[in-house]
């Protein structure tokens, strides 16, 4: 038997897939599955950042005050964005 995806995963072509090829296999398709596990809020709070010009991965290098005054200058709300 070849499986769902035919002999893509019959690595060694002997017209059957072991437990290493199936392993792969069924990895494969939960990762399809998996690409649309993301947490909503946080990928909203990244591009209402990276619209106001302003790098998240910066801003947590930044303290408190810091980060409080690049979020002022931008128009946006320090109160609502976790660091």
């Amino acid at each position: 038997m070849a499986g769902l995806f035919g002999r893509m995963f019959d690595l060694n072509r002997d017209g059957k897939l072991d437990a290493w090829e199936r392993a792969m296999e069924y990895d494969f398709m939960t990762s399809l599955n998996d690409e649309d596990d993301g947490c909503e809020d946080e990928d909203e709070e990244l591009t209402e950042l990276e619209l106001a010009g302003i790098d998240p991965i910066e801003l947590e290098y930044m303290d408190a005050n810091e980060r409080r005054e690049v979020l002022e200058e931008a128009g946006l709300d320090p109160d609502e964005f976790d660091f």
